[in-house]
C-alpha cells in the first residue's frame, strides 16, 4: 500500500525530529482522489504487529510504513471520527490493547494559557508537571512542561521504555507550553522529559520543574504522583493560624535539618522517615515549649552537603525522608500539636545539575543568558531571571503551593541581600548595572513584592521572613508604602554584635558595651527575628557552647546568660537545634546531634533553661506583645561599662504589665546592687540562670523589696544581689 504522508515526514516521525506530530499521528482526515478519507497513524516500535479496535467491529490491521515502527491504516466505509484502541502485539511478551495518546485533544484551558502568559498564574502546578487523571474514562497522566525554544519535547518513561520518540508532545507555541496525556502512565511511574533543539544537536533529558516526586540521590528521575488523596486533620489549627501567628503572639522557633536531628540507631547513619520524626520530633519539640519548627530546605535536592539549598526539584519534598503524603502526615500531627511549620525557601538561585532547571530548553529559561547576571560564582549557583514570565509563574505557584498542598505556615526567603542587589558578591566588571544605571534587581523586588503580596492575600496568618543582611530599607513594611512586603527580618546586626561581645573574655568587655546596646538604635526600624541560626554553627565557627569564652562553668554561665538576653531582647527568637542543650561540637550534616550529653546535669540544666525560657515567654506578655514599638521597651540603666552590667523594661499593651531585665556580663557577684525600677512593692525572681536548676551557682534572691525613690530615671528602686555572669527577669507581685 501506497503510504499518505511522504518519506521525509516518514522518516522525521520515525526518528523522533518532527516537531508536530499531533498534525500526523493519531486519526486525521486526508484527501485521496477527491473524496475524504478517515486514516489513523500510530508509532509503536515494539510492534510486531499492530490493529485498530473500533467498538466491537472486528480489529484491522495498520500496515507497517518504517523499519523503526511507524504503523498506518485508512478507515474503510467510515466518513466521521471515532473513538478506538490499539492491539499490540510485541516482538516480545503478550498481547495488550492501549489507548492511543495520539486520539486525545488538547486539555489546555484558555483561561490558563492567559493567566500563564500574563506571568500571574498562582497555582500553575495544577496544571503544569504530571497529574493523574481520568479522560474521556480512559486512565492516565497529563503531563505539561515550558520550553519555548524547544523544536520537539516527549515525555520519556517508564512506561515508553524511554524512548523519545514514542510521546512527543503538542505545542502551544505562543506560550512555549507542551502537552500530552498519555493513557495507562500511572502513579509510581519514572518520567523525565525529552528536548530537542533546532541545532542540529542530540537531545538532552530534563527532570521535570513541577514533579511533586523524585527519586532518591543519585537517580534523577520524576515520579507521576498523586497528591489528592491525603486527609487532613488540621482544620482547628488553620481556622485559628491568623490568631496564632499574629505580631502581638509569642513566636519561638527550633531550626533544624532534618536528616541530622537524630539517626537510626539500627543502622549505620540511618535517617528517619517523615513519619517517624512526627512521632520522635513533634512531642520533643512540645515539650521543649517552641511554637514553630522552622526546617533546612526540604525540596528535592542532589547534594546532601548544600543542606537542601541547591534545589533541583522545587515542588517535590525530598524523597530521602519519604513520600509528599508522608510530609503531609508530619505537618498535619505538628497542627494537631499546635505547632507550625516554617519552610526554608531558596528563590535566589538554584542548582547547575544537568537533571535541573539549568539551560532546561537548550536557553536560559529560568536563568539569566549572561554570566555577570546569571551565576552566583560563590555557591556555584544559577540566578533566577525574575523578569521572565516563566520564572514569576513558577516561584509564585511554588510558594503558593507549599501552602495549599502542604498547610505550612510559613516561607522563611533564604539569601534575600544576594536578590537586591546586582553587585552582591561581585567586583568591577562582574555584573550589569539595571536601566537606572544603579546596583537594585528591580526585577527582584518587583518579584518579592509580588510575592508577599500574594500569599499574604490567598493565606491569611501565613508569614514570611526574610534572611536581609544589608541595611535596606522596609523589608518588613508593607508592600503599598514602599515595602518589600515581609513579616519578619532576621536580625543579622544584633547577631553578629551580641556575638562578639559574648565570644570576647568578660575582663574585655567593659571595653565593648555598646555592641549591647547598639541594636536598640533600629530596633524598632523593622519587625525582627533574632536568630542564633545553623549559619553561626558550621565552617569552623565553633557550637555555640565552644564560642563561650573561660573554663567549662563559665561557658555554661554565658551561653544561659546568653539565651535570656535573647528571650527578653525585643524580637521573635530562633535556636538551631543543638544550641538548646549545648551541642559541644560544630553540626555535621552527616551525623546526629549528640544526645549523649544529655546523660550529664550542665546539659540537663541549660536545656531546662531553654524550656523556662519559652515558657515565661508565652505566660508574659510583656516579652512578645509589642516587639516593633518603643512602648514595649525602655533602658534602666546602660552605663555600667565597668562592670558590665545592663538593664532594661519590657511592657505589654497594659502599661502595669512589665518586667525587669538585669544582664550581668563578668564572673562577680555584686550584692546590694540598686537599680531604678517602676513602682514600689516586692518583686519576684521569676528567672535566675544562675539558679542550681539550670547548673549554676545558685546565688542571688528569690523575691526584692522596691522603695519609693528616684533612680535611674525611675521613681523606685531596688537593691539586689545580681549572680555571675548571668541573668535575671524580675516581676513585681501585684500583677497577674
Amino acid at each position: 500500500m501506497r503510504s499518505t504522508i511522504g518519506k521525509e515526514t516518514i522518516a522525521s516521525i520515525s526518528n523522533g525530529a518532527h516537531g508536530d506530530p499531533f498534525s500526523i499521528l493519531g486519526l486525521h482526515t486526508i484527501s485521496e482522489k477527491g473524496k475524504e478519507k478517515l486514516v489513523v497513524r500510530a508509532f509503536r516500535p515494539e510492534a510486531k504487529k499492530l490493529e485498530i479496535l473500533i467498538g466491537k467491529s472486528k480489529p484491522l490491521e495498520l500496515e507497517k510504513i518504517s523499519d523503526e515502527g511507524l504503523f498506518e491504516i485508512i478507515i474503510p466505509k467510515r466518513k466521521k471520527k471515532f473513538s478506538y484502541k490499539l492491539k499490540v502485539t510485541p516482538y516480545e511478551g503478550k498481547k495488550f490493547d492501549i489507548s492511543d495518546a495520539y486520539s486525545f485533544d488538547s486539555l489546555l484551558t484558555d483561561f490558563d494559557l492567559q493567566l500563564w502568559g500574563e506571568g500571574n498564574h498562582q497555582k500553575a502546578y495544577e496544571f503544569m508537571g504530571a497529574h493523574p487523571k481520568k479522560v474521556d474514562g480512559i486512565k492516565g497522566t497529563y503531563f505539561v512542561v515550558s520550553a519555548p525554544a524547544a523544536y520537539r519535547v516527549s515525555v520519556v518513561g517508564s512506561f515508553n521504555n524511554w524512548d523519545g520518540r514514542v510521546h512527543s508532545m503538542r505545542k502551544f507555541h505562543d506560550q512555549g507550553l507542551w502537552e500530552m496525556f498519555i493513557p495507562h502512565a500511572a502513579s509510581g511511574d519514572l518520567y523525565k522529559f525529552e528536548i530537542k533543539t533546532p541545532a542540529q544537536d542530540a537531545p538532552f533529558i530534563k527532570a521535570d520543574p513541577y514533579a511533586f516526586n523524585a527519586q532518591i540521590r543519585p537517580d534523577t528521575s520524576s515520579v507521576i504522583t498523586e497528591l489528592n488523596d491525603y486527609k487532613w486533620g488540621d482544620e482547628k489549627w488553620i481556622k485559628s493560624r491568623n490568631q496564632y501567628q499574629k505580631e502581638d503572639q509569642p513566636i519561638s522557633i527550633y531550626e533544624l535539618h532534618i536528616g541530622s536531628w537524630r539517626r537510626k540507631t539500627e543502622q549505620e547513619n540511618g535517617f528517619l522517615s517523615y513519619r517517624e520524626l512526627a512521632k520522635e520530633l513533634i512531642p520533643y519539640v512540645k515539650e521543649m515549649g517552641f511554637t514553630h519548627i522552622e526546617l533546612l530546605p526540604i525540596a528535592e535536592h542532589p547534594y546532601d552537603p548544600s543542606w537542601g539549598y541547591q534545589i533541583t526539584g522545587y515542588f517535590a519534598p525530598t524523597s530521602r525522608f519519604g513520600c509528599p503524603t508522608d510530609f503531609m502526615f508530619f505537618v498535619d500531627e505538628c497542627h494537631k500539636a499546635g505547632i507550625g511549620v516554617i519552610l526554608d525557601w531558596v528563590p535566589a538561585h538554584f542548582a547547575k545539575d544537568e537533571h535541573g532547571l539549568r539551560r532546561f530548553d537548550g536557553t536560559g529559561l529560568y536563568e539569566h543568558e549572561d554570566p555577570r547576571q546569571g551565576e552566583h560564582r560563590d555557591w556555584g549557583t544559577c540566578i533566577f531571571n525574575y523578569g521572565r514570565t516563566e520564572v514569576q509563574n513558577f516561584l509564585i505557584s511554588n510558594a503558593v503551593y507549599w501552602c495549599d498542598k502542604f498547610h505550612i505556615d510559613g516561607l522563611r526567603v533564604d539569601a534575600v541581600a544576594s536578590m537586591l542587589y546586582l553587585d552582591y558578591s561581585r567586583k568591577e566588571g562582574e555584573w550589569i548595572p539595571n536601566k537606572y544605571g544603579s546596583r537594585e534587581n528591580i526585577e527582584a523586588i518587583d518579584f518579592l513584592r509580588k510575592f508577599n503580596d500574594v500569599l499574604h492575600s490567598e493565606f491569611p496568618g501565613v508569614l514570611t521572613f526574610a534572611e536581609e543582611s544589608t541595611s535596606w530599607g522596609g523589608v518588613s513594611r508593607p508592600t503599598e508604602t514602599g515595602g518589600l512586603g515581609f513579616d519578619y527580618k532576621w536580625n543579622m546586626g544584633w547577631m553578629n554584635d551580641t556575638l562578639a561581645y559574648i565570644e570576647k573574655d568578660p575582663v574585655h568587655r567593659k571595653y565593648h558595651q555598646d555592641q549591647l546596646t547598639f541594636s536598640m538604635i533600629y530596633a524598632f526600624s523593622e519587625h525582627f527575628t533574632l536568630p542564633f541560626s545553623h549559619d553561626e554553627v558550621v565552617h569552623m565557627k565553633k557550637s555555640m557552647l565552644s564560642k563561650m569564652p573561660g573554663d567549662d562553668w563559665q561557658k555554661f554561665a554565658n551561653l544561659r546568660l546568653l539565651y535570656l538576653y535573647m528571650y527578653t531582647h525585643p524580637g521573635k527568637n530562633l535556636l538551631f537545634m543543638g544550641g538548646e542543650f549545648g551541642q559541644w561540637s560544630e553540626w555535621n550534616h552527616d551525623n546526629s546531634l549528640d544526645w549523649h550529653l544529655l546523660e550529664w546535669s550542665k546539659h540537663q540544666g541549660l536545656q531546662q533553661l531553654v524550656k523556662d525560657l519559652n515558657k515565661v515567654s508565652k505566660k508574659e506578655t510583656a516579652l512578645h506583645q509589642i516587639d516593633s514599638d518603643w512602648r514595649g521597651f525602655k533602658w534602666i540603666d546602660v552605663s555600667d561599662a565597668d562592670h558590665s552590667l545592663i538593664s532594661f523594661i519590657r511592657r505589654g499593651k497594659n502599661r502595669n504589665d512589665f518586667l525587669v531585665v538585669i544582664l550581668n556580663f563578668t564572673p562577680t557577684v555584686h550584692y546590694g546592687y540598686q537599680i531604678g525600677v517602676p513602682t514600689d512593692g516586692t518583686f519576684q525572681v521569676l528567672m535566675n540562670t544562675d539558679s542550681e536548676y539550670y547548673g549554676g551557682s545558685n546565688a542571688g534572691d528569690s523575691t526584692v523589696q522596691a522603695k519609693w525613690g528616684d533612680w535611674h530615671d525611675q521613681p523606685a528602686y531596688i537593691n539586689i544581689t545580681i549572680p555571675p555572669l548571668a541573668g535575671l527577669i524580675l516581676k513585681p507581685k501585684n500583677t497577674k
